[in-house]
């Protein structure tokens, strides 16, 4: 199935405690790029959320946005930096011996120092955390590939449309090729006339003239390649395979064949068929570059 690389999903999860929801948007990019904002205290879970990102999409740049909200009440506690306490304890005795002042020095007192107590709130119990995670995080992937595949699908009907026109031009050039030949030996035939007059034409002369601009110009090649190539992309579109690059591939290659025959032909009316061909090539290209 043809996919494009541009979509969005959108998925949450939740229990009592918690709720997560999941932002994933992508867009065009040669690789596989994947992009994790997520809150600092689930940072440890970026390679998992990773991994099931890569199961589902093969090419374009992914942003993930996780954001984690505490539904239900959440413990704190309450951590006490003993070195430091003690620390302040020995400081005000010895303050107390320098002063001459009798210690009255008490644990309410050494508790309301500077970052002796402090109250975090619990640590997120990861593992706990990854099944809701992971939930929310398929949920938007699911949307995003839904997104792509439709888009994809319209990209499909576009690019074949395309490649039929492209057909036709082919059949046209396939058609017209060898009138240049009997063209050219109709005007050299005409032209050695009027040069020469009442001499007669060597005519084993002017049929090796011929023979040799029939074979200079000869785009028969040039013609099957290319319809090797259309053939090609018309199986590309019907499979289940990501086919960006391949197509990506596939249109230089076109292009390739018909600048030569353009540059072989030496015929107006060719030419003017090629330059209809390189024109869909491009928008095909350009069409291309949107594909998985």
């Amino acid at each position: 199935m043809v996919k494009s690389m541009t979509g969005y999903g959108r998925g949450e999860a939740s229990s009592l405690e918690q709720k997560i929801t999941v932002e994933a948007k992508s867009v065009n990019h040669r690789f596989l790029e994947i992009v994790v904002r997520m809150p600092k205290q689930l940072s440890p879970l970026e390679e998992r959320v990773k991994k099931v990102v890569q199961e589902k999409i093969t090419r374009g740049r992914v942003d993930i946005f996780l954001t984690l909200e505490e539904t239900g009440e959440k413990k704190r506690l309450v951590k006490v930096d003993k070195e430091l306490g003690l620390a302040y304890y020995n400081a005000l005795r010895e303050l107390a011996g320098l002063c001459h002042l009798p210690e009255s020095i008490d644990l309410v007192h050494i508790s309301q120092m500077p970052g002796v107590l402090c109250v975090e709130d619990e640590e997120d119990d990861l593992e706990a955390v990854w099944p809701l995670l992971k939930t929310g995080v398929e949920q938007a992937i699911q949307g995003l590939v839904a997104m792509r595949a439709a888009e994809g699908e319209k990209l499909a009907h576009d690019l074949k449309k395309r490649r039929d026109t492209i057909y036709d031009y082919v059949v046209l050039i396939e058609e017209r090729s060898p009138l240049v030949v009997q063209e050219y030996q109709e005007k050299l035939s005409q032209r050695v006339q009027e040069l020469l007059g009442e001499i007669q034409i060597d005519e084993n002369k002017l049929a090796n003239e011929v023979a040799f601009f029939a074979d200079k110009a000869s785009i028969a090649e040039e013609l099957v390649r290319l319809k090797s190539h259309l053939d090609q992309m018309t199986g590309m579109l019907a499979g289940e395979d990501a086919v960006g690059r391949k197509l990506d591939f596939l249109v230089q290659e076109m292009n390739r064949e018909i600048n030569t025959i353009g540059s072989k032909a030496n015929d107006m009316t060719i030419n003017r068929y090629v330059v209809e061909v390189k024109s869909e090539l491009e928008k095909v290209r350009e069409q291309v570059q949107n594909l998985e």
